[in-house]
């Protein structure tokens, strides 16, 4: 069964610049990975430190994997989960 996820990040003020930096690199690998269906980063306009992550797999399988890869182990446990004051992460299940 396909997974999607949203995912909030706030992101401490003084490691913006540096965290949109890896963002590229993250999304093309990510985006790359077996069983990705599509993966998206949003920016609000009111506050540059608040990102939305929407990621798409197409089983909870996929989602392990991309959980499991190096680019993510990486980039994300590594040099941004620790810089964030917010992050929630929301499984969604399609109702129409």
């Amino acid at each position: 069964m396909e997974k999607e996820l949203i995912v909030k990040w706030k992101i401490k003020e003084s490691e913006t610049p540096r965290i949109l930096t890896l963002l590229a690199e993250l999304v093309e690998k990510t985006r790359n990975e077996t069983g990705n269906i599509s993966y998206h980063i949003y920016q609000s306009v009111e506050n540059a430190n608040e990102l939305i992550l929407h990621e798409r797999y197409v089983d909870a399988d996929a989602v392990e994997i991309h959980k499991a890869s190096d680019h993510y182990q990486q980039t994300v446990l590594e040099q941004i989960i620790p810089h964030l004051e917010i992050r929630e992460v929301n499984i969604l299940k399609k109702l129409f």
